[in-house]
């Protein structure tokens, strides 16, 4: 059943704890926006650490939680792992907001445990942006 308005998304990745994705980030923030606004958009940004640091840690974290608060779909890339990004999960999860989590598996890295074994999350492994954006849109045709 298509909603007659565009979902609100809310992407989350990896921030401080470590940016190396960020490329990967973009693409599929740019693929997401096929979809619905992303409120998030700026995670994709190679930039970001520069902009936020004028920003207090309370202001970072009012303001995302904000989005959050107006997300109807959040969908994480959770190859990196982040405290953040599992704190907006859970602070979603407790929303009753839908959770759906990319994962690129890779030799002696293994997935969260609390990720993995949540039956409330939607999981997907995946291996390219390519199979990231199918994933993306299997997700957003069944919403």
């Amino acid at each position: 059943k298509m909603q007659e308005t565009q979902p609100n998304i809310y992407f989350a990745g990896s921030i401080r704890g470590g940016r190396s994705d960020a490329q990967l980030y973009s693409q599929l923030v740019k693929h997401l926006q096929t979809h619905g606004p992303v409120l998030t958009e700026h995670v994709g940004d190679e930039q970001l650490l520069h902009q936020e640091q004028n920003m207090t840690e309370k202001a970072i974290h009012d303001r995302d939680m904000q989005w959050l608060h107006q997300a109807d779909i959040l969908i994480a890339e959770v190859t990196v792992a982040s405290l953040g990004v599992g704190y907006e999960i859970a602070r979603a999860l407790d929303r009753g907001i839908k959770v759906v989590c990319l994962y690129r598996p890779s030799e002696g890295q293994r997935l969260s445990a609390m990720i993995a074994g949540c039956d409330e999350i939607a999981n997907h492994s995946y291996a390219t942006v390519e199979e990231g954006c199918a994933i993306i849109d299997q997700v957003f045709a069944m919403l």
